[in-house]
């Protein structure tokens, strides 16, 4: 018997034969989708006649076309839609943005009205672009520092993971200008000593010279001064000859500002009390401002921050007797803090001391706010310490003795700032004893510090960042990706 084939099997077999793009068909009809008719399907012959007439050849002319010209308008759509996504993943790492306000419909709605783009989901950038982002600053980074000679600083910190997170800062040591300044890399260390920070300075000069390191290139390294950084630039200098590394004199005077807040305890206890009298305090403070108008509220120093305590000592000492009749005026049941202001600012020796301090060391919080200015002159630094070294010898008594010799130890520990003085000096016209200089610095390399820094406060201001990138809402963050948007973001504003 012959072989039988139903009609739905039949139809499938001419669809399959003659294209799916052409045709489709249900149960019992055959259908050209190029002219949208229906076509019979009794024998070959009859679709074979369809194909070949005049109409069909033309409408396929037609579709070919029209798709052809799709294709390449999504081309060209993709290749826009990726340089928009691109420089929109830049613009929210950049201004610390999280991507997730992409999820946000009103926002999008917002974007896709004024941009007229497709907005891409937080994932898709997440996963496409933040990558290239970070890479598109590496690369902007290395052309720009391309043969120029180099600054580095680096730090570390502990953060809210309990991580040891070290930053590393470069900045351009240029002539004319001050040059511009860098966060290259950032890792989290096992441990802080000298073999980690030594490898870490390593490989984030190979991000940044990657087909070999310059040596001649790096002048200068300033880190603070804990013993394993000291450590570490001596086996750096090493491999670096040219290398001068230097110790935070932001830091030092922070130092010696402690040494004077630890000879005070009773200032310290006062400023302490006052600052929990008024701290969450809503009814205080409107008793503080109803009797002394016009005085800003207490300040709260955090002894962490470079010359905060300082700065209290001086507010304390302009505005003594306003916060006295403040403080008296509470009650002393209502707190222990309250209780012991009452004690402290009754006790005489109190406004002597506020008095002392602030004729004798208020001048040094100010000093130190001068020296976080980035881009001093090499020689204005150095006559900030000097000046800072001549106020404090002026300072009478044990305590201002004690002051003295902590400015002198911290100087004299410092073997780099002494370069550094010896450079300036050179650079001021002045006659100097060159035997103290690195015997590989040539003079060409010793005109390119008239600009160097003294201090590390570019790197501190790169973890200011990092903890506010990593907010309480942020603690998913990997830290591969947490480094990138910290890169992109510190280096928005310098790379262009």
């Amino acid at each position: 018997m012959p072989k039988i084939i139903n009609c739905s099997a039949r139809l499938r077999n001419f669809v399959k034969e003659f294209g799916e793009d052409i045709f489709s068909c249900d149960n019992a009809v055959l259908f050209c989708k190029v002219c949208g008719v229906k076509v019979s399907a009794k024998k070959k012959y009859n679709i074979q006649q369809h194909i070949a007439r005049g109409k069909h050849i033309q409408q396929l002319n037609i579709r070919n076309q029209q798709e052809k010209s799709k294709s390449q308008l999504l081309v060209t759509g993709m290749s826009m839609k990726s340089s928009f996504n691109e420089e929109l993943c830049n613009v929210f790492l950049s201004a610390n943005i999280p991507l997730t306000k992409l999820n946000i419909p009103t926002f999008r709605d917002f974007l896709h009205k004024h941009t007229k783009q497709i907005i891409p989901d937080e994932s898709t950038l997440r996963k496409n672009y933040i990558d290239q982002c970070y890479t598109n600053t590496i690369i902007k980074i290395r052309d720009y520092v391309r043969n120029k000679n180099v600054w580095v600083s680096i730090d570390e910190t502990t953060d809210v993971e309990g991580r040891y997170v070290a930053n590393v800062i470069i900045g351009t040591l240029e002539v004319d200008n001050p040059g511009k300044i860098f966060l290259l890399n950032s890792e989290v260390l096992e441990k802080a000593n000298h073999s980690t920070i030594s490898k870490l300075f390593d490989r984030s000069l190979f991000i940044l010279w990657p087909e070999g390191i310059l040596h001649d290139n790096v002048l200068l390294f300033v880190s603070d001064a804990a013993p394993y950084m000291v450590k570490s630039g001596k086996s750096l200098q090493v491999l670096y000859s040219k290398m001068v590394h230097i110790t935070c004199l932001a830091h030092g005077l922070h130092r010696v500002a402690e040494q004077i807040r630890i000879n005070f305890p009773e200032i310290n206890s006062l400023i302490s009390n006052i600052k929990k009298v008024f701290l969450k305090a809503p009814y205080r403070i409107n008793l503080f401002k109803n009797l002394a108008p016009g005085i800003p509220l207490p300040p709260e120093p955090i002894i962490t921050r470079w010359g905060t305590w300082l700065n209290a000592v001086n507010y304390y000492c302009e505005h003594f007797l306003h916060i006295k009749n403040v403080i008296l005026q509470l009650d002393s049941d209502d707190a222990l803090a309250i209780k012991n202001a009452k004690k402290l600012v009754e006790n005489p020796e109190i406004e002597e001391n506020l008095i002392y301090i602030k004729s004798n060391f208020g001048f040094l919080a100010t000093e130190i706010t001068r020296l976080e200015t980035s881009g001093m002159l090499l020689s204005e630094s150095v006559c900030c310490i000097e000046k800072v070294k001549q106020q404090i010898k002026q300072a009478l008594g044990k305590t201002g003795e004690m002051v003295t010799k902590k400015l002198d130890d911290v100087l004299n520990k410092n073997s780099g700032f002494k370069i550094l003085t010896i450079i300036s000096n050179i650079l001021k016209g002045e006659k100097v004893l060159r035997e103290e200089l690195p015997e590989d610095l040539t003079c060409d390399d010793l005109i390119h510090y008239k600009f160097a820094p003294i201090t590390s406060v570019d790197v501190e201001r790169s973890f200011s960042k990092y903890k506010h990138i990593l907010s309480d809402r942020r603690r998913k963050f990997l830290f591969e990706n947490l480094k990138k948007v910290l890169i992109v973001q510190c280096n928005s504003d310098d790379i262009d």
